[in-house]
């Protein structure tokens, strides 16, 4: 379905004030056929004004007044008519009606919700609690949406299972294919944007892991969701972007919100974080005081301060390693007799 703007339709307010000029026509019709059927009996000129008093409501039903960025798709008896964009005042056909199958679905997005469904993420139709239900909108936005979904739980490559929150910048580009070739396209870009996050999050691991490849090129790499975080959001965007298009709908930007371990495995994985991180620090720190010892012997060694055999080294070794490597502070001891 191709989209066919409609732009030779501007004339809404030439046409106000002629259904309004025949109005009075009418009226005055109405005034002089009643004396008409007093002197001659002629009602022709008095059926005239009735009859179009009685209809001339209806043309009034096709001016429509369309605000920048907003658009209306007219069919007519089932048949696409065409779409207004523009900003302005139009006249169309009367009996032409609008169509937006996505106009009581409400989403978590901006320019979308309402108080009472803030915390959910897809409610379709309104409210069953209030007293008047409100008259959906049929024109179709065309500005920039943000939608953010519900966070899900996905298990990323090794197995693990995290939570992934994600905002998704769109717009609507061609109205004909976003009412036409979609049942609702807002619960479609909703459903799609749920599978596109799945397929690419369960590509990488939560952190840098050994021999895991993201990319698929067969070699292993260091991506991974919490430091590829851009580009893990440009490959999702491609992904939505992909499924969207018969759609008519542009993907702008897809951020990720939110990231985290699920809560069931939360502490183990802090535990492995803090035991990682320990064990490299330990190596920093074994690496820098056996660099010390080294040191200590070259420069003892080279101005000859002392000559030390292989079993004072040792010692010597020992009790550097000890009080370089060691949580606390040194209790220093001296010792005023022999090694012997």
């Amino acid at each position: 379905m191709d989209e066919k703007v409609l732009n030779n339709k501007k004339n809404g307010m030439v046409m106000l004030f002629l259904f309004i000029f025949l109005y009075l026509i009418s009226i005055v019709c109405i005034i002089s056929g009643g004396f008409l059927i007093e002197y001659s009996g002629n009602p022709v000129l008095l059926i005239i004004g009735v009859l179009y008093a009685a209809l001339g409501w209806i043309p009034f039903g096709g001016l429509k007044v369309i605000k920048p960025q907003e658009a209306l798709v007219l069919t007519l008896f089932g048949k696409y008519v065409g779409t207004l964009k523009d900003a302005g005042f139009y006249f169309i056909n009367p009996f032409c009606s609008s169509f937006n199958p996505a106009a009581k679905t409400k989403l978590n997005q901006s320019g979308d919700v309402n108080e009472k469904n803030l915390l959910g993420t897809l409610t379709i139709g309104t409210d069953a609690n209030a007293s008047q239900p409100e008259a959906a909108n049929k024109k179709i936005s065309l500005k920039i949406m943000t939608l953010n979904n519900n966070r899900q739980k996905i298990n990323d490559c090794l197995g693990n299972p995290v939570e992934i929150g994600i905002a998704v910048m769109w717009k609507v580009v061609d109205t004909a294919k976003a009412v036409f070739n979609v049942d609702n396209y807002k619960e479609y870009l909703s459903l799609q944007c749920d599978s596109a996050l799945r397929d690419i999050v369960r590509m990488y691991p939560y952190d840098v892991a050994p021999n895991v490849d993201t990319t698929g090129d067969g070699i292993a790499d260091e991506g991974s969701l919490r430091g590829s975080s851009e580009i893990v959001a440009e490959r999702i965007r491609s992904e939505i972007q992909k499924k969207v298009n018969e759609a008519g709908l542009e993907i702008i930007e897809a951020r990720i919100t939110y990231l985290a371990y699920a809560p069931e495995i939360a502490a183990v994985m802090l535990q492995r974080q803090q035991a990682s991180a320990i064990i490299d620090a330990r190596k920093m720190i074994v690496d820098g005081a056996v660099g010390m010892v080294e040191m200590a012997l070259e420069r003892l060694s080279e101005n000859e301060v002392v000559t030390l055999d292989e079993e004072r080294k040792a010692a010597m070794v020992s009790n550097l390693l000890v009080v370089l490597c060691g949580n606390r502070d040194a209790q220093p001891i001296v010792n005023s007799g022999s090694l012997y």
